[in-house]
């Protein structure tokens, strides 16, 4: 199993912004659809946005589209989330993971980095 490392997470006021990396040490990520999750107080885990592969698709939640980017650079190994225009209910633990072609939770979650949007 592929397992990633995000990192990128803080206090940030409504309306800012914050840039998350999920990063692999031992595997070519570019192998690997990637997906980012969240999971807020009390709620249910839910998924963020994903990028495929093999041809650079992505998938964006309703509640994050316009706002949030999934991108990715193989030379570093790494996926990131740009999060901007964010708002108090983003707040979450934010976690990535390899995901299938269809953006369901294939890997294990990292251990997480915490958003917390706040003024």
């Amino acid at each position: 199993q592929v397992q990633l490392v995000e990192s990128g997470g803080g206090l940030v006021q409504p309306g800012g912004s914050l840039r998350l990396s999920c990063a692999a040490s031992r595997f070519p990520l570019d192998y690997y659809s990637v997906g980012w999750f969240r999971q807020a107080p009390g709620k249910e885990r839910e998924g963020v946005s994903c990028i495929s592969s093999s041809d650079g698709v992505t998938y964006y939640a309703d509640s994050v589209k316009g706002r949030f980017t999934i991108s990715r650079d193989n030379a570093k190994n790494t996926v990131y989330l740009q999060m901007n225009m964010l708002k108090p209910e983003d707040t979450a633990v934010y976690y990535c993971a390899t995901v299938s072609s269809s953006c369901h939770l294939k890997g294990p979650l990292g251990q997480g980095t915490q958003v917390t949007v706040s003024s």
